[in-house]
């Protein structure tokens, strides 16, 4: 399992787990709206240049689906990583 060492990951990983939100059943809903990565960067106190990382690194790991334009997708590995950690 991989480990997120960066205090600024984590926090963009639980955001993003916070932001797809569980459903009654305590499933991951998984789909965030459009949310710019400035805004991210905000919420986290980091950089937008950092956000992007994580976001390419997170993607990259199969945590995470987006595409320009599209609804960010959310996977339960990240919940797995996060509460490993």
């Amino acid at each position: 399992m991989t480990n997120l060492l960066n205090s600024s990951e984590k926090r963009l990983a639980r955001l993003l787990l916070l932001l797809a939100h569980f459903d009654e059943e305590g499933k991951l809903q998984g789909a965030i709206p459009t949310i710019s990565q400035g805004t991210l960067a905000e919420m986290v106190g980091t950089t937008r240049g950092r956000i992007n990382f994580f976001m390419n690194r997170f993607r990259k790991l199969g945590f995470i689906d987006y595409h320009a334009g599209a609804a960010l997708q959310v996977h339960s590995s990240l919940l797995n990583v996060v509460l490993h950690e």
